[in-house]
């Protein structure tokens, strides 16, 4: 049972590669890239070309790393390097991250689900977080992988026949949604510079030093395969969301042509189920948007268990099927307390949440890799603890003290910084 919830290094990294391609993408993903093409054109693609550093970094950084440790936990690294209360610490804002996002990415599902199916929401809830139990509690990191594969390719097919259907109708896309580079304006939230060092960041973070995403790459047989997979993957990773953002000028085109009054998240399901396309468009897009939504829970579960079990509970074998099992009734808890807040604002406030939590360990390991000094690791979780909460401050206050400044991407790097800071205020 140990070895099916972390990764073997027995998976082809061409499948990995390709698994990557959904696993890196939610059902927010999918209704929110073609709805920012309104107001951003084309811009995310800044951000897209920062991923692509940021896997660089990953691949030819931090790969290497866990594979010359031989890590089950990416977290583990931490222990090694400072001692375990820095382990620990790691491990605890993984794992507050990672389950309110998969909770918030599931609500979602449910919720579009329950709306379609008319039955009330706790029992799909219950029906889809026992699913997503099922699947993972034997098959673990190979069944996440598999489903990943599976996913990617419902993605690509209702996208690629959604943009023929649409397409055919508008004809050629209107070239002034599709500005890609924002140089002008520094205050810009598009402003290339931000974009770019968000999106490596970003990928750094929530990608190199997620004990979910990572599993999958350490899944491949070598630290050769590993880079492979991961520098093919953002290229294609790259490639679909220019699919998206395609979609998106289509989309704003028909909804123009046919009077739709909808835009941002609302655009995708508000033209595929206008009736001004067939019904096909209609079910293509729930099929996406589960198929979207699905997996993730699947390898949050896989993901929080190892976490659980190998850095909190310190691996012990036979509890690993219960912490599987508590993870799931944690999540459904998380679901449905989502749903009773009923709140948009709460939803975003859990993403923006994400800056907050990865911030810290993204100081971690950037502060062991760059310097050698010892901490004082006892005093670790308070640095962790206080960055972010400077972080707050600063982010609620920065309009009034820094002449109109809204913080945006650059939250993540400042939390970072801030924990290294601390780190080497407390050095030996």
């Amino acid at each position: 049972m140990a070895k099916d919830f972390y990764a073997t290094r027995s998976t082809a990294w061409w499948k990995v590669a390709f698994a990557m391609i959904g696993s890196c993408m939610s059902g927010v993903t999918f209704v929110s890239v073609p709805g920012m093409v309104g107001v951003a054109g084309w811009g995310y693609l800044q951000m897209c070309l920062g991923f692509f550093l940021g896997y660089l970094v990953i691949a030819f950084v931090l790969t290497p790393l866990y594979f010359k440790l031989n890590v089950v936990s990416v977290y583990q690294y931490l222990e090694n390097r400072f001692g375990i209360s820095s382990y620990k610490t790691g491990a605890w804002f993984f794992f507050v991250s990672k389950m309110l996002g998969a909770a918030v990415r599931l609500f979602l599902m449910c919720a579009t689900l329950c709306l379609l199916l008319r039955i009330p929401i706790w029992i799909t809830v219950i029906v889809v977080v026992a699913l997503e139990w099922a699947y993972t509690v034997r098959g673990g990191v190979k069944a996440v992988i598999g489903l990943d594969i599976i996913k990617t390719i419902c993605m690509l097919v209702a996208v690629g026949l959604t943009l023929v259907l649409v397409g055919r109708e508008v004809g050629h896309p209107d070239t002034s949604m599709m500005r890609v580079f924002y140089f002008d304006d520094v205050n810009h939230p598009q402003f290339f510079w931000k974009q770019l060092l968000g999106g490596l960041f970003t990928v750094v973070a929530c990608t190199g030093l997620d004990q979910d995403l990572m599993q999958r790459t350490l899944a491949c047989k070598n630290v050769k395969d590993s880079q492979k997979n991961l520098v093919v993957s953002v290229i294609l990773q790259i490639v679909v969301i220019s699919l998206f953002l395609l979609l998106g000028v289509y989309l704003y085109q028909f909804a123009a042509l046919h009077g739709i009054d909808a835009k941002g998240d609302a655009l995708f399901p508000a033209v595929t189920w206008s009736g001004a396309l067939p019904k096909v468009v209609g079910v293509l897009f729930v099929i996406g948007l589960v198929m979207a939504g699905f997996p993730a829970g699947g390898s949050a579960l896989t993901a929080l268990t190892t976490s659980f079990t190998v850095d909190i509970l310190g691996g012990r074998e036979r509890s690993r099927v219960w912490v599987h099992t508590g993870m799931a009734v944690l999540m459904a808890v998380c679901i449905l307390v989502f749903n009773a807040l009923n709140s948009t604002s709460v939803i975003d406030a859990v993403y923006r949440l994400a800056s907050y939590t990865y911030g810290p360990i993204l100081g971690l390991f950037a502060f062991g890799l760059c310097c050698k000094a010892p901490v004082r690791d006892k005093w670790v979780p308070l640095v962790a603890i206080v960055a972010p909460v400077v972080c707050l401050v600063l982010d609620l206050n920065s309009v009034a003290w820094f002449g109109g400044y809204h913080f945006s991407y650059e939250i993540l790097p400042l939390n970072g910084l801030l924990t290294m800071a601390g780190l080497w205020l407390i050095r030996k």
